[in-house]
């Protein structure tokens, strides 16, 4: 992974962490027609962020492991 990969996956994180997005939401904002910048794909691979069902629908949310990334980076709020 790159270091502007890893910055991005960094910063889809920290969106997510501010408050669930919609699913919709996520992938209209982070999804990317470059093949080496899979952003979304590779924060959902390394398990900081998730899908889950609730009554609004679909929302992201971040995993433990992703607030453990944050913290890792001084981005957790």
């Amino acid at each position: 992974m790159t270091e502007t990969t890893d910055a991005l996956v960094l910063d889809l994180v920290e969106w997510v962490a501010r408050e669930p997005r919609p699913y919709a939401e996520v992938l209209e904002v982070w999804r990317t027609s470059c093949p080496r910048l899979t952003i979304w794909e590779d924060a959902v691979d390394r398990g900081y962020v998730a899908r889950r069902p609730s009554v609004e629908g679909t929302r992201v949310m971040v995993t433990e492991t992703g607030e453990t990334f944050l913290r890792a980076h001084g981005r957790m709020h």
